[in-house]
């Protein structure tokens, strides 16, 4: 054994000494609530709403015995960036890697946390997330640990965006002939917390909107983040939106960002920044204003004709009074299609030195073309043609056992036609409905480009997040248009490329990843916009499923492996 292989043990053998496991019981069910002053319904844990935060250290185990209590509907929860490994049956996927928990069940999520950084859950069944169904997750150095960064605070922040109409209404919407589509959002969240009838900022608008009276016991009330002059904190900030790509602003303060999805990068200073839902970020600031002031936080939808209002809360420099409203109006976004601003900011954002890097080679490389189309009238998102549509028995089971004619075995297309025209809608819309799976040969060296394309209606092609599970990637380069063979020799960073798991393709553009398939199980790989997945545009990978170990029955009790348990119990 090498001396750099006899360091590393004995790290995780330290690390593992030292790690705990952290143990939750949680119940979910639906509640009354106001999230932004219009009473609704949320779904909530253990009566709050968004769910509890979980933080634990890097190496701890975290169980957490969830029971459904939603009466008519099933149930899981995603650890969005968690790798699983070892665990893909935790991974929260319905139909993927678990069957949904059904009403008065029990399920216990039992994993490592093997990674430091910021997270989140989120409830990965229907559009459960649009229903409020999430909470943070943070990972923190093992304590003999130290991060690559100084601050004297830390502060979690976690967006999302919130509608008027119930998640099941949107859903039948979204699944309905003739198609409704569910518009824009009423509120932006942050930390579950947005305001729609007043605004805390109204007297720096022309809205006839009024200016916000709160006692701050509210549910409604702004989140407020309470600093002290002439420190640098930590702000960690994740976004669960169901739709929308966000813009957030620090008013007068510049942000260092210092790690993207759980891994560091190279620390650079912006101003504001855009976030997409699935991303996460930890980013510094210093306050080093004038502290007779308090000072916006501000978040603004992107990519979207913006027909919902900013999110507000305040950064309250104590002593000040806490409901002291800023001198100076909210931070100004850019226009919402100002894409060039976006791209500059994704392509500031490079590995750490010190990083891994990904190999010089790939094995295997697929081309993914996201469409919108028509399936026997009903409107759909499509890869290469196929929109995705889950089977009745999740396929960590299926491919584990061999259980023939659970899902299609014929693998979907690897690539798509050369004379598809990304600028103009589909000359022909109709698509197909698919379940099949990309098999990938164990420990092999996988690209993926994603390539967006001009929607239904024209000129118009809109931006998709998209994450991967169990896996983080590395982000080799942007471009606008086709890909070529030359992007392919030219462009990409094989250097110092960001690994993460959640990445955007642009309107009209592309997006090129790199991983390796070393992480035994199967995986979604979809658009993050929970509509969309919703809708079809999403694909399956599964790798090494043969090493796959203590796979809990409890996970499998649906569709054909429940049928298998139930036929072996009576042998």
């Amino acid at each position: 054994m090498s001396p750099l292989a006899i360091i590393f043990l004995l790290l995780l053998l330290t690390i593992s000494a030292m790690a705990k496991t952290r143990q939750f019981e949680w119940r979910v069910e639906y509640m009354h609530w106001s999230p932004d002053g219009v009473e609704g319904v949320v779904m909530a844990i253990n009566g709050k709403f968004p769910g509890p935060t979980i933080r634990a250290r890097t190496g701890d185990t975290i169980s957490v015995e969830l029971t459904n209590n939603l009466l008519t509907e099933g149930l899981v929860i995603h650890w969005h960036g968690i790798s699983q490994r070892g665990t893909p049956w935790a991974d929260g996927t319905a139909s993927i890697s678990q069957c949904p928990i059904n009403p008065g069940e029990t399920f216990v999520y039992r994993f490592i946390v093997d990674k430091a950084g910021t997270y989140f859950y989120h409830g990965h069944y229907g559009m459960q997330r649009s229903a409020g169904l999430y909470g943070s997750l943070i990972v923190e150095l093992a304590k003999n640990e130290k991060e690559p960064f100084h601050y004297d605070g830390e502060f979690n922040l976690l967006l999302s965006d919130w509608w008027h109409k119930s998640s099941q209404d949107q859903q039948i919407d979204i699944s309905s002939k003739p198609f409704r589509w569910i518009g824009e959002p009423q509120s932006l969240l942050m930390n579950g917390r947005g305001q729609f009838n007043c605004s805390l900022a109204a007297q720096f608008s022309k809205s006839p909107i009024p200016q916000c009276k709160l006692r701050g016991d509210e549910q409604y009330a702004p989140h407020i983040f309470h600093v002290h002059p002439n420190k640098t904190y930590r702000l960690r900030v994740a976004s669960s939106t169901a739709l929308s790509s966000l813009h957030l602003a620090v008013g007068g303060h510049k942000m260092v960002v210092v790690e993207a999805d759980g891994n560091y990068i190279q620390p650079f200073s912006v101003e504001n920044m855009d976030i997409y839902s699935g991303e996460s970020y930890s980013i510094l600031f210093t306050t080093d204003q004038d502290p007779s002031n308090n000072y916006w936080i501000s978040i603004s939808v992107r990519g979207r004709e913006p027909k919902t209002p900013q999110g507000l809360t305040i950064l309250n420099y104590i002593p000040n009074f806490a409901s002291k409203i800023p001198n100076f109006p909210p931070p100004l976004p850019p226009l919402w299609n100002d894409y060039n601003y976006s791209k500059s900011f994704s392509k500031k954002i490079f590995g750490l030195m010190g990083s891994p890097k990904p190999p010089t080679r790939h094995d295997r490389r697929l081309f993914l073309l996201n469409t919108q189309n028509r399936i026997e009238g009903y409107t759909r998102w499509a890869i290469n043609n196929i929109s995705l549509v889950f089977p009745t028995t999740p396929y960590l089971g299926s491919i584990k056992y061999g259980i023939n004619n659970a899902f299609d075995t014929k693998s979907p297309p690897n690539t798509f036609s050369k004379d598809y025209d990304i600028m103009k809608p589909p000359p022909n819309p109709n698509s197909t409905y698919g379940n099949g799976v990309y098999m990938l040969k164990f420990n092999t060296t996988i690209d993926i480009i994603l390539q967006n394309a001009n929607i239904l209606a024209e000129n118009v092609s809109e931006i998709h997040p998209w994450h991967f599970h169990g896996h983080s990637f590395w982000v080799l380069g942007y471009g606008d248009g086709n890909f070529t063979t030359e992007d392919a020799e030219t462009t990409l960073n094989l250097n110092n490329p960001p690994l993460r798991n959640t990445v955007v393709v642009f309107p009209y553009g592309w997006t090129a990843l790199r991983f390796s398939a070393d992480n035994p199980g199967v995986w979604a790989f979809h658009c993050h916009i929970e509509p969309h997945l919703h809708m079809g545009m999403g694909v399956v990978f599964a790798e090494g499923v043969h090493l796959v170990k203590n796979i809990p029955n409890e996970a499998l009790t649906c569709g054909l492996t429940g049928k298998m348990f139930a036929e072996n119990k009576h042998k």
